[in-house]
């Protein structure tokens, strides 16, 4: 636990003076403030640099961030060095940072200001190696870009969208996901009034057993603790309704120093002490009881806390009075000691196995991002908070108040205290509902009610379900291995770059489009080029070979769709249907959809020839309109929804079950190259001009990643977890999306690699560039 193992760590260093330190009233605290600063001025620094050689960077005021004090000192930065010098001596004379050691850098809010600056020499650990609060933001961001300058292991400020999809497949658990939020959201064990926050997740506490498959095992997370009782929460509305602006529901917080060090009591008594005047609460008021806690947060008038992360960690020693402190009898005549467990939980460290376990749950997976959006995101503020029965005081919020307008120091201190002692509201990280995490689900379970046009998932025989079985392994086989492609034989059949590549079922056909105009098709057997047709003397745009192997279908920059057929070896038919040039087109179940400049997506149905007894028609039945030029599209494989890019780096993605747009999006600067669906239909990835992949929540069509290339990537396969494109370069790239990084670099074109096709066993792959190359890439074991 990273509270506990600083606390242990500090008790080396804080002395009954520091103690003192804690029990400073306000009023001292600031009167020794400016006179500290009176001082530095009068006197200057004494500096007390590691090395003679250092060179000197910057320097400042600034107050070292502890629980409940902060201590006054100066800031200097050298080359190899962060120096903090606290005016009071403590914990030490100079606390030093080596540069080289720093791994994260985080700017804070400080009592609701952007004044706060958080170093940490750790990957992980939840307790910083130091916090700084400066009394200027310009000194705060001069001394994070002369920090962060000169860190070349630096790992760089993320945002919440760069752990999501982590989240969402399944690479960083529950708990690892809200610690990335509280941090993200400018919580930090260093400052009790902004610790970071758990919810409560089990509601049973009667139990001996603890059945983690029961929904009525768990407290409703789409719902503030506040509204959990339902009696409780009409008489907090009829105030709410009755109260004049600013209105709010709840006049106590769900985090607070006060909340947290009841929970923490007995690791950091002093702590308390020093909140409580030197006193620790009423035996009664203490952290008795588990279950006591939580009814009283379901039934009390003035109780709405949640929890903190100690409660789903592996030290359960703030459960056990290890210290033997004396913290009175109760009115009952019972000693506080050691928390009271509920009947399900054998000891302390089985309660929080359990409670861990509660939080990894499906049932919790299934419905935490219900919460996120409560405490982290949408619901936090506005007209949603409202609705969601979550208004806490105006106080709490960022923004409530400007302290720098206020001229009097005596209202500007007791502002302060309030904000500092009765809770702030997390920084709002999301303002669109947070995508659902992905949870996998056994066959055997219904799944009826989850249906919709994201997934379908017809009934299979047994038969069908082993073939099923034997198809998606061999293609989690093929990803796993895509690192190991090898290119196996390279052509150059056309005089331009090339644009599209269709393959017939039995693989002995490879038809392409290029730029030079030219339909060519090349034989996998004979290694020859078959035929070469020209339907226009403008450049084609992309191909497909419908169902049964008989027709190829080309778009043009001419505004038309060229229909081939193989069997004749001519133009087929021409469907004349847009005004500017077809960009891409696709196919399913009889029916075609072509992308245009002319800022349409149209879809055509086909009538077959064998009803007609003359050639194919097509009549048009849904027309998608857009803003600008389209430049691409993409159906998801259980063909309800279509995804559209235009030149301008919209995506628009759409329900083509009704013709109607789910979500408009602006993803990229400038035009979007490619797009295409995850295999589950949840998300969404495009590449664009800028060279940024950017990942999609379907659903909620929330920006869940954002991954920088080197170059732009013009075209792409996926499996929902590792990407394989083509570059710029001509290179193939194959990309770990979830972990956001390059893991195999494979030569190929000697230009830019411009059209990708993959076989349904991901094993084949066919590729075309601008050096009017097709090559053909197998994996070699």
């Amino acid at each position: 636990m990273a509270f506990i193992r600083k606390r242990r760590q500090e008790q080396q260093l804080y002395s009954k003076e520091r103690f003192s330190l804690l029990l400073l009233n306000l009023e001292e605290y600031y009167f020794e403030q400016h006179t500290a600063n009176h001082v530095l001025k009068k006197n200057g620094t004494d500096r007390r640099f590691q090395n003679v050689s250092e060179t000197l960077h910057m320097e400042c005021k600034a107050e070292m961030v502890t629980p409940l004090v902060t201590n006054p000192g100066h800031v200097c930065i050298t080359d190899t060095n962060l120096y903090f010098q606290p005016l009071n001596g403590y914990p030490k004379p100079v606390v030093q940072v080596t540069l080289h050691s720093v791994r994260r850098i985080y700017k804070r809010r400080h009592g609701l200001l952007p004044l706060g600056l958080e170093v940490f020499c750790t990957e992980n650990d939840l307790c910083s190696d130091i916090y700084l609060k400066f009394y200027d933001t310009q000194d705060r961001d001069d001394v994070y870009f002369y920090v962060a300058t000169y860190l070349e292991n630096h790992v760089a400020e993320q945002a919440a969208e760069s752990y999501m999809l982590q989240w969402q497949r399944g690479r960083i658990s529950n708990y690892q996901y809200l610690l990335h939020l509280n941090n993200l959201a400018d919580r930090s064990c260093n400052d009790l009034s902004q610790y970071p926050v758990f919810p409560w997740i089990i509601a049973d506490y009667a139990s001996s057993e603890l059945d983690l498959t029961k929904p009525e095992t768990f407290r409703d997370l789409s719902k503030p603790i506040g509204a959990l009782n339902k009696e409780r929460l009409e008489r907090l509305l009829e105030r709410y309704r009755e109260m004049p602006e600013p209105k709010f529901m709840y006049g106590s917080h769900y985090s607070s120093p006060g909340y947290v060090l009841f929970y923490l009591v007995r690791v950091a008594p002093e702590y308390m002490l020093c909140l409580q005047n030197g006193k620790f609460d009423h035996p009664d008021r203490m952290f008795n009881s588990i279950a006591e806690t939580w009814k009283n947060c379901l039934d009390g008038a003035t109780d709405f806390k949640e929890l903190i992360p100690e409660f789903y960690e592996n030290d359960s020693s703030f459960l056990v009075n290890n210290l033997n402190l004396d913290l009175g009898r109760t009115q009952g005549g019972k000693m506080v000691e050691n928390v009271e467990l509920p009947p399900w939980a054998s000891d302390a460290d089985d309660f929080l196995q359990k409670s861990r376990d509660a939080l990894e749950s499906q049932y919790v997976s299934e419905h935490l991002h219900e919460w996120i959006d409560l405490v982290f995101g949408y619901k936090q503020k506005g007209n949603e908070a409202v609705a969601a029965q979550n208004v806490f005081h105006p106080l709490t919020y960022e923004g409530g108040v400007d302290l720098n307008r206020i001229m009097d120091p005596n209202e500007r201190v007791a502002l302060l205290t309030q904000i500092l002692e009765f809770g702030q509201t997390p920084k709002q990280l999301f303002i669109t509902p947070h995508p659902q995490r992905i949870v996998p689900k056994f066959k055997s379970l219904s799944c009826a009610s989850s249906r919709s046009i994201f997934m379908t998932e017809p009934p299979v025989s047994p038969g069908e379900e082993s073939f099923e079985d034997l198809t998606e392994e061999s293609i989690t086989l093929a990803w796993n291995n895509i690192t190991k492609l090898k290119p196996e034989e390279q052509h150059k059949i056309h005089k331009g770059a090339v644009t599209g590549i269709a393959v017939s079922s039995n693989k002995s056909s490879i038809f392409s489009t290029s730029q030079d105009s030219t339909l060519k098709m090349f034989s996998a057997e004979s290694k020859m080029l078959q035929r070469s047709v020209s339907f226009s003397n403008m450049a084609l745009s992309s191909c497909l070979i419908l169902p049964g192997d008989t027709t190829v279908i080309c778009s043009s920059w001419d505004n038309n769709i060229y229909f081939y057929s193989i069997a004749f070896g001519r133009r087929q038919d021409t469907l004349i249907g847009h005004d500017d040039a077809v960009s891409k087109i696709c196919w399913h179940n009889d029916c075609l959809y072509s992308a245009s400049w002319d800022s349409t997506v149209k879809v055509w149905h086909c009538v077959p020839e064998e009803l007609l007894g003359t050639k194919k028609h097509f009549e048009l039945v849904a027309e998608l309109e857009h803003d600008v030029s389209v430049n691409t599209i993409h159906l998801n494989d259980v063909h309800t929804l279509l995804a559209s890019g235009t030149k301008e780096g919209t995506i628009s993605i759409w329900d083509i079950t009704t013709a109607t747009m789910l979500h408009q999006l602006t993803c990229h600067v400038g035009t979007v190259f490619d797009a295409a669906f995850s295999p589950d239909s949840r998300h969404l990835l495009s590449t664009g001009e800028d060279g940024y992949f950017k990942v999609t929540d379907v659903q909620t069509g929330m920006t869940i990643s954002s991954m920088a290339s080197e170059q732009p990537q013009r075209c792409f396969k996926w499996d929902g977890n590792t990407i394989l494109s083509g570059s710029q370069s001509g290179e193939l790239l194959v990309w770990d999306i979830v972990g956001g990084k390059i893991v195999e670099r494979i030569k190929g074109h000697t230009g830019p690699v411009t059209s990708m096709w993959m076989n349904e066993q991901c094993n084949n792959i066919i590729t075309g560039g601008e050096d009017k190359q097709i090559m053909f890439w197998k994996q070699q074991y």
